[in-house]
């Protein structure tokens, strides 16, 4: 009988917990309501712990790539010739599942048909968020390419990802198009739904959505950052213009409705201002906005 993706996730994290390889991240979690979203905050009790190993990595005389080679108690199975899947050493969520590329290459580069052929493989098997931070502007803690998977929902209540209370049912069924409702540039398009995703139609959406997003290749890189969400049903994509909110940090999961804070008086802030307040201020402004 073959291991399911989803059988050897939990077999890994088994494992990898009982040698504490795997070190969870504790969170308390509120919602704030914001513009027809209820989006969830998450205060990380100890992201302090990640933030300090990586100033380490980064402070080393010869820079540290924790995926060069991965963890093996963190390895989950081996995707393809150029891709294997990892579990994330810190997760706020359950089976957070990192897809890397076998050898370096620029977590700001484009996304290619082998990275989306390993995400179909995975989507295939996993009804989970996927998402791609394109650079450290937009959220990216690791400069070596990985997409990541995370399971659906989200939330035990509610859509499967909170901003999918701001879709409308008939937008992004014939190609990328804005949603009203969303107030900051991005391209969003509607995809089959079926579980047999496959990876050269996941490719052919991405850049039809960079495109109507209004970026363009440049030396094999996006010509801004952005951050990319795709579930089985629609695709995303965000234009970045900066990674923080004062001191908040935002990656690709703010835009789905899930936010990140550090302590209680980032908490507060994010409150005052409102999330939508903290993602216009990341992302490139909304033409007319």
């Amino acid at each position: 009988m073959i291991e399911t993706l989803s059988a050897r996730i939990e077999a890994t994290t088994a494992r990898a917990l009982a040698s504490g390889a795997l070190e969870p991240i504790e969170t308390e979690e509120t919602r704030i309501a914001d513009g027809g979203v209820s989006f969830l905050v998450r205060r990380l009790s100890t992201l302090l712990r990640k933030e300090r190993i990586g100033r380490e990595r980064a402070a080393a005389a010869r820079p540290v790539d924790p995926f060069d080679p991965p963890e093996s108690e963190l390895t989950v199975a081996e995707m393809s010739a150029t891709h294997v899947a990892v579990l994330n050493k810190f997760p706020v969520l359950h089976g957070h599942l990192l897809l890397v590329t076998r050898r370096f290459v620029d977590q700001e580069s484009l996304l290619d048909a082998a990275d989306m052929d390993a995400l179909a493989a995975a989507m295939c098997e996993l009804d989970g968020l996927a998402f791609y931070n394109g650079g450290a502007v937009a959220g990216a803690s690791q400069p070596h390419k990985h997409l990541q998977l995370v399971p659906l929902p989200l939330a035990i209540d509610g859509p499967f990802a909170p901003i999918e209370a701001l879709f409308d049912a008939e937008a992004g069924q014939e190609g990328p198009v804005s949603l009203a409702r969303l107030p900051f540039a991005h391209a969003f398009v509607r995809l089959a739904g079926e579980p047999a995703v496959a990876g050269a139609a996941l490719l052919d959406t991405y850049y039809a959505l960079l495109a109507a997003a209004g970026l363009h290749a440049r030396a094999g890189a996006a010509s801004s950052p952005y951050n990319l969400l795709a579930t089985r049903r629609w695709m995303l994509l965000v234009p970045r213009a900066r990674e923080r909110f004062g001191t908040i940090s935002v990656n690709a999961l703010g835009f789905a409705g899930s936010l990140f804070v550090r302590d209680e008086a980032e908490r507060a802030a994010l409150r005052s201002a409102g999330p939508f307040a903290a993602l216009r201020a990341v992302a490139l402004p909304r033409a007319g906005l």
